[in-house]
């Protein structure tokens, strides 16, 4: 029986298996890999305390520090992926896609979630990943200042992205395939009105365009077919949490995001808290994540101590 499982192996599951052994908390702690969404990401500007660092070397950066850890107090399971968590009588069963079932008091959901991404039918999406057409217009939009760039989606994460844009590129351009847009009306109101700032309804992206690098988009508005000039492209089309062993367990938001408490990150379900991309916290930053999991480990430490 561990005190403690703590799923996912981004900065809010190293943050929180750190935090977690240093209290001499009974852990395991399972990753499919270690490093979350900024995986990818060539380079991150930040990561606090780090001017600047590649997500692969970020991704090696957590792990190395948990395995630091790893011993007496903190067992590590990586490579395996949890597909079920169940209530039993003396807290949880978890299971993975290896066979294997382990019992604990409490949870730390800290699963992450990953960007919906634009589909195959869309030429050069996949081949202009990572060179001008990005996820993250927070880790990537500096290197775009000054340059006319594209953000494609029309939620409030959309206009929130072009909002943070339109303060150091040339202009913006927001496309959006629907009638109109989701935002908040406030919202889409006022960043509309930017002098720098465009809004496209009711178009169907058809392509990237650019050679080694984003050049330009195409897209079709009733039918006719328009080329858009834009050295970047922020892609805002939502997230898929990593949530889908949690159904039926804990309460799930309507974007099937654990909901919790802001305060202490705990679930609707004693016994279970989460942290990171996987909740439904308004912002979603590797260090909200990791800054979020350590509340989530003093509440917990609580609950097992003051019980």
């Amino acid at each position: 029986m561990f005190d403690l499982i703590i799923i996912g192996g981004g900065p809010a599951a190293a943050s929180g298996a750190v935090y977690a052994a240093r209290k001499q908390l009974k852990t395991l702690l399972i990753a499919g890999e270690f490093g979350g969404q900024s995986v990818v990401s060539e380079k991150i500007f930040n990561w606090i305390g780090t001017p600047e660092i590649s997500g692969a070397d970020l991704a090696k950066s957590f792990k190395d520090h948990v395995k630091y850890y790893e011993g007496e107090f903190l067992t590590i399971k990586e490579g395996s992926l949890v597909e079920k968590v169940a209530k039993t009588d003396g807290g949880f069963s978890v299971s993975t896609n290896k066979g294997e079932n382990f019992d604990t008091k409490t949870i730390l959901v800290a699963s992450g979630s990953s960007r919906r991404k634009l589909p195959d039918t869309v030429v050069g999406a996949n081949q202009l990943e990572h060179k001008g057409l990005t996820y993250c217009a927070t880790c990537d939009g500096p290197m775009f200042s000054g340059l006319d760039v594209v953000v494609l989606g029309g939620g409030n994460a959309g206009f929130e992205t072009a909002a943070q844009l339109l303060a150091y590129t040339k202009s913006v351009t927001l496309i959006h395939r629907g009638a109109e847009f989701k935002a908040d009306k406030i919202t889409v109101d006022k960043v509309l009105s930017h002098p720098k700032m465009t809004g496209i309804l009711n178009a169907e992206v058809t392509e990237i365009l650019g050679d080694k690098f984003v050049s330009g988009i195409k897209f079709k508005v009733d039918g006719e077919e328009k080329t858009l000039d834009a050295k970047g492209i922020f892609v805002e089309i939502g997230q898929i949490p990593n949530t889908s062993f949690l159904e039926g367990v804990v309460t799930l938001d309507d974007y099937k995001r654990v909901k919790i408490d802001p305060w202490r990150k705990s679930s609707e379900v004693p016994g279970i808290w989460a942290a990171g991309d996987c909740t439904n916290i308004l912002y979603h930053q590797n260090n909200i994540a990791a800054g979020d999991a350590v509340t989530a480990i003093e509440d917990i430490y609580m609950f097992l101590h003051t019980k």
